[in-house]
């Protein structure tokens, strides 16, 4: 058998299902999946097998109509995973079908999608008629010449193994990148951030999550086999700050407790977990932020 290895970029709208995707077909969760649209920043790559292939997804953050800073530079991390794939799958969700965000999506292909093998994964199945579904995989198929096409719930596996199966047969033949064990790409570090940073969106149901950010600050392995992990979250008003804490402190103590007992599971060991709020009003701005994120703070230049 030769083995086979590439990158499978996960493209789409925000909320189209990508993440629940990139997590199903690794079989563990290395990428934030909540109700809240736009809440993947960085290109998280999720390794998976699938016979002698290794299939790296890059889950991309949802392609929208950039306003902000952060938003350019989401917008061109998502383009650039994009055009560093062999294979490129658009997601689109059956229930919502050809809106503005996908038509602009489609238009975009016209320029990444040259020379590429794309496929269109259609999503939330589950959430429409079959008659439906067929109209859409017509219209879609008739803007834009797909590979192939695939009708899928991310959330509840249907398609989900077909799909593996066939992107593993697509992928360039060579050794594979990363070690079989290996899950993801991203440092430990990133992930124990992303991990916080999801329970802290799940938890605020205000504007709020798209204001705040958080960094590990610092990680200590300790001779017990345990590790001390010190994380910041960083808001960018006094007010954001009473509301991340909560009345006593209630809210931080249950984000803290949700994201250490999810790390734990992750690794396998036991995690002293940290969590402290500073506020500091222009971390939009800041190289750096960008930097710990995984995005080019250049990217968000108008």
């Amino acid at each position: 058998m030769t083995s086979r290895a590439g990158f499978v970029a996960l493209i789409g709208e925000p909320n189209a299902g990508k993440s629940t995707l990139t997590n199903r077909m690794v079989g563990a969760k290395v990428s934030i999946v909540t109700h809240k649209v736009q809440t993947t920043r960085a290109r998280i790559r999720g390794v998976a097998l699938e016979g002698e292939s290794q299939i790296v997804f890059v889950d991309t953050p949802g392609l929208f109509r950039p306003r902000r800073r952060l938003d350019r530079a989401m917008v061109a991390a998502a383009w650039g995973g994009a055009a560093d794939a062999d294979v490129i799958v658009l997601m689109v969700e059956a229930h919502r079908g050809i809106t503005e965000g996908v038509e602009r999506i489609l238009e975009g292909l016209e320029d990444f999608g040259t020379g590429r093998t794309v496929a269109l994964a259609i999503n939330k199945i589950d959430k429409v008629q079959s008659e439906k579904l067929l109209g859409l995989t017509k219209d879609l198929n008739e803007r834009y010449n797909f590979a192939e096409t695939f009708m899928i719930s991310a959330e509840k596996g249907h398609g989900a193994e077909h799909l593996k199966q066939w992107l593993a047969e697509k992928l360039p033949e060579g050794p594979w990148l990363y070690p079989e064990d290996q899950i993801a790409d991203l440092p430990l570090r990133m992930i124990a951030a992303e991990m916080t940073r999801e329970k802290l969106t799940l938890r605020l149901h205000q504007e709020l999550p798209y204001q705040l950010t958080v960094e590990t600050e610092n990680w200590e392995e300790r001779k017990d086999g345990s590790c001390k992990v010190d994380q910041l979250i960083y808001v960018m008003r006094d007010g954001h700050k009473g509301i991340v804490l909560g009345n006593k402190g209630e809210t931080i103590k249950a984000v803290s407790k949700a994201a250490r007992e999810e790390l734990e599971e992750f690794m396998g060991r036991k995690v002293h977990l940290f969590l402290q709020v500073k506020v500091r009003p222009n971390w939009l701005e800041e190289k750096e932020r960008y930097s710990e994120m995984g995005l080019d703070f250049r990217d968000g230049n108008k």
